[in-house]
């Protein structure tokens, strides 16, 4: 499995912290940026990160920010794209569970590092249960298609 991470500057410490908790784990990291704590725009790691998932660089993705807000809405707009902003394990489960979420998004000033940490296991271990969450998911992806054609 290969995730790639992103966050701004209020996310660089947390997001540092997830790619030590991933890598212990095996599981290979694409690091988006940035690389510090000085200022940045969320927007242009949240591109990055969708487009290496929706590019099928990267098998899932995760994003963090003050808050995971503004990284949700930002690599939403990514074509193929379905980031979840995630703050508990519940949140996490049904992300995945029924919408198939393919990149996560995580508010470093809002969760602590062991409820962050936990969140990002219960995401990369619940897989999507297709059935009748797939028609829906289907339905989300046919929105998108729409939009893109009528622009």
């Amino acid at each position: 499995m290969r995730i790639a991470i992103g966050a701004d500057h209020a996310g660089f410490d947390l997001k540092q912290s997830i790619k030590q908790h991933l890598a212990a784990k095996g599981i290979a990291i694409d690091d988006q940026g940035t690389v510090s704590t000085e200022s940045v725009d969320y927007p242009d790691f949240a591109k990055k990160v969708g487009e290496a998932v929706a590019e099928k660089q990267a098998d899932l993705g995760i994003l963090v920010c003050g808050t995971g807000i503004g990284m949700s809405i930002a690599a939403n707009k990514v074509q193929g794209i379905r980031a979840a902003h995630v703050s508990s394990e519940l949140d996490a489960q049904m992300a995945r569970e029924h919408n198939d979420a393919n990149v996560l998004t995580l508010g470093a000033r809002v969760l602590d590092e062991q409820t962050a940490l936990k969140i990002v296991d219960k995401w990369l271990t619940t897989n999507f249960a297709g059935g009748r969450h797939q028609g829906r998911v289907d339905k989300i992806m046919k929105i998108e298609q729409q939009e893109r054609t009528s622009a």
